[in-house]
C-alpha cells in the first residue's frame, strides 16, 4: 500500500498535503481500495468555512457512499474539477491527480495533531 511519508493522515482515511497556508486533501490509497471503483465525488462546500472533522462532501463508489471529513478547520477554496468527468482518478492516483479539495488552513496548530504515515499504518493495522 502506498503511503507517502511527506503527507499527513487522519483516522478517517483522508490525507493532507500542506503547502504554506493551503492544504490539499484527498482519500488514502487504503480508503479507495476499500471503497472500490469511485463513480462520483460530491463537494458542496466550496467557499464555505468548515471545522475540523466536519463533513465536506461525499465519494460514491459502486456499492456505497462515504462521507469525507475535513482534517483541518479552514475555508474550502477549490474542488478538483478533473473529478467531475474522471472520478476514477481518486482510485488511480489518490495522492496526485485524484486530490479532492484545496483549502486554506484556519488553524495551523491542527496540522501537528494529524497522523504521520507510520501512525496511519498503525491505525489501519498495516
Amino acid at each position: 500500500m502506498n503511503l507517502p511519508e511527506n503527507l499527513k493522515y487522519t483516522k478517517d482515511h483522508e490525507w493532507v498535503r500542506v503547502e504554506g497556508d493551503v492544504a490539499y486533501v484527498g482519500i488514502t490509497d487504503f480508503a479507495q481500495s476499500e471503497l472500490g471503483d469511485i463513480v462520483y465525488v460530491d463537494i458542496d462546500t466550496v467557499d464555505k468555512d468548515i471545522n475540523q472533522n466536519d463533513v465536506f462532501g461525499t465519494v460514491e463508489a459502486v456499492k456505497t457512499v462515504s462521507d469525507l471529513f475535513s482534517p483541518l478547520s479552514g475555508t474550502v477554496q477549490e474542488f478538483n474539477a478533473k473529478l467531475e468527468d474522471n472520478p476514477e482518478l481518486v482510485n488511480s492516483d489518490p495522492y496526485g491527480e485524484g486530490w479532492i479539495i484545496k483549502m486554506s488552513i484556519g488553524d495551523t496548530s491542527q496540522v501537528a495533531d494529524l497522523l504521520t504515515a507510520e501512525g496511519y499504518r498503525e491505525a489501519i493495522g498495516q
